[in-house]
């Protein structure tokens, strides 16, 4: 495949769109192809060397580590998490395996932690030894938007004897030709601002067939407290990533292409390719499609849904974050996307809609060589 410029072209005007009208502070657009960058964009109060919070785009990072460590033959995903955490093994948890966490499939999706507690190992043991189940580990898929990464954080420290944010530094960015994208970070990310009005009741249910979202965590409130320089400090490992959507789009030419064997090819071909959760989301119905921590595309029409628009490949694998960050890379076109802003609009469904076009746009530009 190439690149259809003309494509591109529409693809960044149908970003600027959304600057320009008003309804969105600002915005980045990367899109890569045989590991470079074809365009990289800024538009409104920002420019191509801003920051965003990624929120949970960040956890494909967080993956990236944990697929390396498994090539070092340090981390097992078969393994149950007491074998890693002694201490996790309260109430009920002892059976949870590492590879239902990285599925969300552990059964404590609401855990609470703060981030800045999270920051500390004896500070995430202590409230993991307090969190409970919701469900049996293993029957129900249900997004777990923090609580499972703290997990995996804690695992890292442990299995290596470095800080979770060193190792992801050390064996994912800069291998990948990045800068340091979570924790302790170069730069601040753009200031978040809230946007737009709610859908009402009667918008989501002609659209949806629902007159309330349940958010749970991800509330405005919750992604607004990103805007803390120490929440940015810290680092939390289920969204606190802050970069350039031309970061998400070169780490996905990265999982494409897997420069100099960053990881294990058996690893990343199994994370590319082996959906191990297709069970329907507790919350939505919609098939889960997660390979071992990325969610693929796939065949059942319902990549829109998925956050990938409509025009990707069935193998494309990603993982966008909330209020519209879009990133993913597609191993049939060989193009990766990453999109970023700082606009939480707080129209649901706009966003939803905004999302599924820009992706769709980006996932057009790819043309038979």
């Amino acid at each position: 495949m190439g690149i259809d410029q003309d494509a591109v072209t529409r693809l960044l005007e149908r970003a600027h769109r959304e600057v320009d009208s008003g309804l969105l502070p600002s915005a980045q657009v990367a899109i890569a192809h045989r590991g470079e960058l074809v365009a990289f964009e800024t538009f409104g109060d920002a420019t191509n060397d801003t920051r965003y919070v990624v929120y949970s785009a960040t956890k494909a990072f967080v993956a990236g580590a944990i697929w390396a460590l498994i090539g070092d033959g340090l981390i097992d995903v078969s393994k149950h998490v007491v074998e890693y955490i002694p201490e996790f093994g309260t109430n009920g948890k002892d059976v949870i395996t590492l590879e239902q966490v990285m599925l969300h499939t552990s059964g404590f999706p609401m855990a609470p932690l703060s981030v800045l507690d999270g920051d500390r190992s004896e500070t995430r043991v202590a409230a993991f030894e307090k969190w409970r189940l919701n469900w049996e580990p293993g029957s129900t898929f249900e997004y777990h938007p923090s609580a499972a990464h703290w997990v995996l954080a804690e695992i890292i420290d442990r299995v290596t004897g470095q800080d979770f944010r060193d190792v992801i530094e050390e064996r994912v960015t800069t291998p990948a030709g990045l800068e340091r994208v979570l924790g302790n970070v170069a730069h601040r990310a753009a200031e978040l601002i809230v946007v737009g009005e709610p859908a009402t009741p009667d918008e989501l249910e002609a659209a949806l067939g629902i007159r309330e979202l349940a958010l749970g965590e991800v509330t405005t409130a919750a992604l607004m407290g990103f805007n803390d320089p120490d929440v940015q400090r810290v680092g939390m490992p289920g969204g606190g990533g802050v970069m350039r959507a031309a970061d998400l789009a070169l780490y996905y030419q990265a999982v494409l292409h897997n420069p100099g064997d960053m990881w294990n090819p058996s690893v990343l071909d199994d994370v590319k390719g082996h959906v191990r959760n297709r069970l329907p989301d507790r919350l939505t119905g919609l098939p889960a499609n997660r390979t071992l921590g990325l969610v693929q595309a796939g065949a059942d029409g319902k990549t829109s849904l998925r956050g990938m628009g409509h025009t990707v490949s069935p193998l494309t694998v990603g993982h966008n974050g909330a209020k519209g960050q879009i990133a993913w890379g597609d191993p049939v076109s060989g193009l990766s996307f990453g999109y970023c802003t700082n606009g939480l609009d707080e129209n649901f469904l706009r966003e939803a809609r905004r999302t599924t076009s820009i992706a769709s746009h980006a996932g057009s530009c790819g043309t038979p060589d």
